[in-house]
């Protein structure tokens, strides 16, 4: 089956933003983050929207791998938009990248701090930002996976959803075309006035806030929400804390159900 991309459409929204802006569809690759950064290290630091419709090799954060298992219908939709970028701070630019995708697909989407899209308590889309020198540039490759179907939930920390569940029409292409404009202006945007003019839009969506917390470094309390810079603000027995994205990751408690009287 032949996937009909809107890459035209998606150049044009996008080339007056990003001057040489260009659109690659791959069939296969290992990951459209890898390959973006080979080829900013080798002296290609385009603006480019590279999407795979097979990734044999995604990675997400901290070392996992993200699975792109598609079939001819594209279970899951993976990209990678790249491009330099100069902002005063880089701090929270994962949660203006997250915010910019749940704005751009629908209200009952949530953001779970640092980088991942959930819904209903499981997670639908993860976000890994990585960066690289470019002659006297900063290169930035934001990698994006959604899930468009349902998923085995075999070996996953974190049981999938899937974006047909609130919009059942939802494809790779639609759900590209959807996401691409909001988020490189809302990435530019980051880069002129950094993650704080965002803070407020960011609670509305926060999965987080209120809720017991677990930090792998073995920090228990309750999130309440994030600060200017994106830290992650967690009431311990201790007092206020701020957790980076750079230090742990962090997992609801899970509620206990109600017990039968």
């Amino acid at each position: 089956m032949t996937i009909r991309w809107p890459a035209e459409a998606i150049w044009e929204q996008v080339a007056p933003l990003l001057p040489g802006f260009t659109v690659e569809i791959l069939p296969q690759i290992d990951s459209t983050n890898t390959e973006l950064m080979r080829r900013a290290r080798t002296g290609r630091p385009e603006p480019i929207l590279l999407v795979a419709e097979r990734q044999t090799a995604g990675r997400g954060r901290l070392g996992r791998d993200w699975q792109s298992d598609t079939d001819a219908g594209m279970a899951t939709l993976t990209f990678s938009l790249g491009l330099p970028l100069q902002p005063a701070d880089w701090s929270g630019l994962s949660l203006a990248v997250g915010l910019a995708v749940v704005q751009s697909l629908h209200p009952a989407l949530q953001l779970k701090w640092p980088n991942d899209v959930w819904l209903d308590d499981r997670k639908l889309a993860g976000i890994l930002i990585e960066t690289t020198s470019a002659g006297d540039l900063r290169y930035a490759v934001i990698g994006i996976g959604v899930n468009l179907q349902a998923r085995a939930a075999d070996g996953l920390r974190t049981p999938p959803a899937a974006l047909v569940e609130v919009l059942p029409a939802a494809d790779a292409p639609s759900t590209l075309e959807a996401i691409l404009l909001p988020l490189v202006r809302a990435v530019l945007a980051f880069e002129q006035q950094g993650f704080g003019a965002l803070r407020n839009a960011f609670h509305a969506r926060d999965l987080l806030y209120g809720r017991e917390v677990v930090c792998t470094d073995g920090t228990t309390g309750t999130a309440r929400g994030v600060d200017a810079g994106g830290a992650l603000l967690v009431h311990t027995a201790g007092g206020l804390q701020k957790i980076s994205s750079a230090e742990v990751s962090v997992r609801p408690v899970p509620t206990d159900p109600p017990r039968e009287r």
